[in-house]
């Protein structure tokens, strides 16, 4: 995941509000880096601080962006700005949760599972709509040009 977070990281540079998403992507890009290399950082006080503060900050603009789809009653997120980052912070939102106490214990099939499914679905997603250009049609100019 750190890799498609770094790649989430990249592909802000066009937006118009770049530096405040790409602190949203970076940090766990780095955070899921750390984990990498030294899977026992879960349990240390600055890993834990850093992704409690990016979590509780996602958690309270997730709560502003769903609440702005759903008073416009936005049904297909990923045609509008707002519901493409709203599931991009949810993305970044609960990897940070399950990866919270990874290094404790070993990891159950459920936890593993889970893995496995939040990190192939943004991959097939992205290819999805790479390769449907029609679904793009309606993206402002910078959505379309970072890749």
């Amino acid at each position: 995941m750190s890799l498609f977070f770094a790649l989430a990281t990249y592909v802000q540079i066009n937006d118009p509000d770049a530096g405040l998403w790409m602190a949203g992507y970076g940090v766990p890009a780095l955070l899921c880096a750390v984990i990498g290399l030294k899977p026992h950082v879960t349990e240390t006080l600055p890993w834990r601080r850093v992704a409690d503060l990016h979590v509780m900050i996602s958690t309270a603009v997730v709560a502003m962006l769903g609440w702005r789809l759903y008073k416009e009653r936005i049904t297909d997120i990923f045609q509008q700005e707002e519901g493409r980052e709203f599931s991009g912070l949810m993305l970044t939102l609960v990897w940070l949760l399950l990866c919270r106490h990874s290094g404790r214990a070993p990891v159950g099939m459920l936890r593993v599972s889970t893995a496995v499914a939040i990190t192939v679905f943004p991959f097939v997603s992205w290819l999805y709509y790479y390769i449907n250009k029609e679904l793009r049609s309606n993206w402002p100019s910078h959505c379309k040009t970072a890749i």
